[in-house]
């Protein structure tokens, strides 16, 4: 299946690929474009659009709490895993909503930093999976624990 969102991704247009291939699609191809051209080839495409306005699959509000696109396809799959979720509430920070998660401010840093040394998205995808492979990691780890952060310094 084909997947298509808007150029120069930086959190959750790349979260939202992650969370596709590891939950929904393996096989999903995905396509970025000018914001102002995602519906049009999403139809000449056949492709399902993404983080853009006017797409099923976007940023929504609900009992006042604003969500983003990792959300929506969160929802729409109906996928429930611990782990996604606590991932979720992250990606929802990093990407400009509110909220006090620590690990946001790193994620969001780590996105632009990506975005400012790969070529073209698809290889920023590439470069940040593994990020968001053992950020995954670290929620389910965090699940395990009861939620709880221990300091493990040295």
């Amino acid at each position: 299946m084909k997947w298509i969102t808007r150029e120069k991704a930086r959190v959750d247009r790349i979260a939202c690929p992650w969370l596709i291939r590891k939950f929904v699609d393996r096989d999903a191809e995905f396509l970025y474009v000018p914001g102002d051209q995602v519906l049009e080839v999403a139809r000449r495409e056949g492709a399902t659009p993404y983080d853009v306005p006017g797409a099923e699959l976007t940023h929504f509000e609900k009992d006042g709490q604003e969500y983003v696109t990792f959300d929506a396809v969160i929802r729409a799959y109906r996928l429930s895993d611990p782990a996604l979720l606590d991932l979720a509430e992250i990606v929802r920070v990093a990407d400009g909503g509110s909220g006090s998660r620590p690990e946001a401010a790193g994620l969001e840093a780590a996105a632009t930093g990506f975005r400012q040394i790969a070529r073209d998205d698809i290889e920023n995808q590439r470069l940040q999976f593994p990020l968001y492979d053992a950020l995954y990691a670290y929620c389910q780890w965090r699940i395990e624990k009861g939620g709880k952060l221990e300091h493990t310094g040295r």
